[in-house]
């Protein structure tokens, strides 16, 4: 026994049970945990790369008032993510309230009225639905309102995009193409970038006009590419997941061509306007530092995730992905099967966190979600999805989705602690052991 574990015994009443499962599990991930530090290597000097060709100074973290006009730092921001994403051009700002805002933007900003559009990974993330004009109420101003008409391609049984149906769903109308690279509140394995590029030449081999549109949020930095290096137009995703490294205080990004972004940015602010306009409100330096630290925090979050897989897959739950399977985002699921046991894991994680680690999570009526849902963060950036968090919907199979981490040490404590408190409920099988 270790100095680490006599403190996690005494000061946290760890149980010797829980710690043999997590160090069991840990040491058969050594192998594994090499090939995603090798990614993150990459991933830290491409983003240095960008930060030293855009010339990076002091003078970039102050900020104008007003209208915001020639701001530097602002600019600066948007070209290193646009360097980045080998893009184009970018929209980065402070005022995209989260990635849900990133992706309406991004569909409201392009589509027309008359125009269609098609998600080919089947239902899009909840919040979507309303945007789409899936659910709400007519009149709200969703997609649907203005005339946007919207097909869905569902996913084949192992996951993957089904080009046949998706030709057969492409028509004169079809205007955009959207994928969701992360599992959202599903059961599949997330979408891979090699997976999306295939999709995005198999739709300009139809029409080369169509826009291949990703939502990338939970997904960066988890390769050595992103979707825009494989035929992705425009993607969205939000700063205080992955490429916020824990420091964007609040924000969104949108990469892409330079004639999407421009109609974008519009929609974010006027037509005329665009991207000239806009404060920062002095949040360039932690955005841009938390970019530089964004590889790193993800290497975390990642062998986190398998660490938890690992673990929870010993002790015979179903998760997904498995352990050593390959990742296009940082969600681990795990099906906990009952509401009992989802609501101690997120207990447990919740009494992981460095901040409200005293609040207990309980289930409740979350807009945009059609079950209740619990969810567990305590962030010092509210709501901060690269912090750890866990978080389901109470319905059945009961999944636990965790994610996050800033640092591996973090998630690791997470899943002592969620394994912690099923424990103490008599909620695991130590026989699987």
């Amino acid at each position: 026994m270790n100095q680490t574990d006599e403190l996690l015994m005494g000061q946290l009443g760890i149980d010797p049970k829980v710690l043999g499962a997590v160090r069991k599990a840990e040491q058969a991930l050594s192998e594994h945990f090499q090939g995603l530090s090798d990614v993150a290597e990459y991933n830290q000097y491409k983003v240095l790369g960008a930060l030293q060709k855009n010339k990076i100074s002091d003078m970039h973290f102050s900020w104008n008032t007003g209208y915001g006009y020639d701001d530097p730092g602002r600019e600066a921001v948007e070209r290193v993510f646009s360097d980045v994403f080998h893009t184009q051009d970018a929209l980065v700002r402070p005022i995209i309230v989260n990635g849900t805002h990133a992706l309406s933007l991004t569909l409201t900003g392009i589509l027309r009225p008359g125009d269609e559009m098609i998600y080919c990974t089947g239902k899009p993330y909840d919040t979507l639905e309303q945007v789409i004009g899936i659910k709400g109420k007519p009149g709200d101003g969703s997609l649907k309102d203005f005339g946007v008409t919207y097909r869905q391609v569902e996913l084949t049984p192992d996951g993957r995009i089904d080009l046949e149906a998706l030709e057969k769903a492409i028509n004169g109308k079809t205007k955009m193409v959207c994928m969701q690279r992360a599992t959202g509140y599903g059961w599949r394995r997330s979408l891979s970038v090699k997976e999306m590029g295939e999709c995005c030449r198999f739709v300009k081999s139809i029409r080369e006009d169509i826009i291949c549109m990703a939502d990338n949020c939970y997904g960066e930095f988890l390769d050595v590419i992103e979707p825009t290096d494989v035929g992705v137009d425009v993607m969205a995703g939000s700063l205080i997941k992955n490429p916020g490294g824990g420091l964007a205080l609040t924000g969104g990004y949108i990469a892409g061509r330079e004639d999407l972004i421009r109609l974008i940015s519009y929609r974010l602010t006027t037509v005329g306007i665009g991207k000239e306009c806009g404060l920062t409100f002095g949040q360039t330096r932690s955005i841009l530092q938390g970019l530089f630290l964004a590889p790193s925090v993800v290497l975390g979050a990642l062998k986190g995730a398998a660490l938890c897989a690992r673990v929870f897959e010993d002790l015979g739950f179903a998760v997904c992905p498995r352990y050593d399977e390959e990742r296009s985002d940082i969600i681990q699921c795990v099906r906990l099967g009952s509401a009992e046991g989802l609501i101690a894991f997120c207990q447990g994680i919740q009494s992981a966190a460095p901040v409200d680690a005293h609040v207990t999570p309980l289930p409740w009526d979350m807009p945009g979600y059609q079950d209740q849902v619990i969810m567990a963060a305590g962030a010092f950036v509210q709501g901060s999805s690269i912090e750890l968090s866990a978080a389901g919907p109470l319905r059945e199979r009961y999944i636990v989705y965790f994610q996050g981490g800033l640092t591996y040490e973090y998630s690791k404590i997470g899943v002592i602690k969620a394994l912690q408190a099923m424990h103490e409920k008599s909620l695991i099988s130590w026989e699987a052991l």
